[in-house]
């Protein structure tokens, strides 16, 4: 297939989806053009394989979607501090999910320090926590390090997103907000839960000391 054809392709794809769309529910369009109204805010990986309505089974408008490689929460992203404001004082969303997935090129990349270009600034805060956990994830071989590493990035990216100055603001407000922690399987399109929801700053510093002791 030409490269002229393998974008073609996406619109007719597209024509596709809107005739299948509309065909079992004609007001689709109208209704969501007219507001969005989701519940969550998802905070994942940009891999392709990992796309976050359809493993979830939600329809466009009922997800919020902030995506990056590595699943990365950092304060000094503009763009992911946006999101997470706007979710919470515009959409008013109450649930926040930083979702990471196993055999994460992100975090393989940090483990290996193969980083080159901006990737290797982006990446620092997983090769500290690599460094600083190397030692005890190393014990059951490089191949398992990798799966607990996946995992343990989550609980990090969950823990920076409970001190975002929105998140810690609606919590003293003493607003309903929870965040949640969960990784995907590649291998079977499984969800999994890694750590209990945090729902208050009293809940937060528990999570805090479970990481430390991980």
């Amino acid at each position: 297939m030409s490269e002229k054809h393998e974008i073609e392709a996406l619109f007719e794809n597209n024509r596709q989806w809107v005739s299948e769309i509309t065909r079992d529910d004609p007001v689709f369009f109208a209704r969501t053009a007219s507001q969005q109204a989701p519940k969550y805010l998802w905070i994942g990986c940009s891999d392709s394989r990992v796309t976050p309505n359809q493993i979830t089974g939600l329809p466009p408008g009922q997800l919020f979607v902030h995506r990056n490689v590595a699943n990365v929460v950092s304060e000094t992203d503009l763009n992911c501090m946006s999101v997470v404001d706007f979710a919470l004082r515009i959409l008013e969303v109450r649930h926040i999910i930083a979702c990471g997935h196993y055999d994460c090129a992100g975090v393989h990349a940090a483990i290996d320090n193969v980083m080159e270009g901006p990737l290797n600034h982006w990446l620092d805060g997983i090769s500290e926590l690599w460094e600083l956990n190397k030692g005890n994830l190393l014990e059951g071989g490089i191949q398992m390090a990798k799966v607990r590493m996946a995992e343990l990035n989550v609980r990090k990216q969950m823990l920076s997103l409970c001190h975002t100055p929105s998140i810690e603001g609606a919590w003293r407000q003493r607003k309903s907000v929870r965040v949640h922690g969960w990784i995907y399987g590649l291998k079977d399109g499984l969800l999994r839960k890694l750590h209990p929801d945090i729902g208050s700053i009293s809940q937060r510093t528990r999570a805090e000391s479970e990481l430390r002791n991980f």
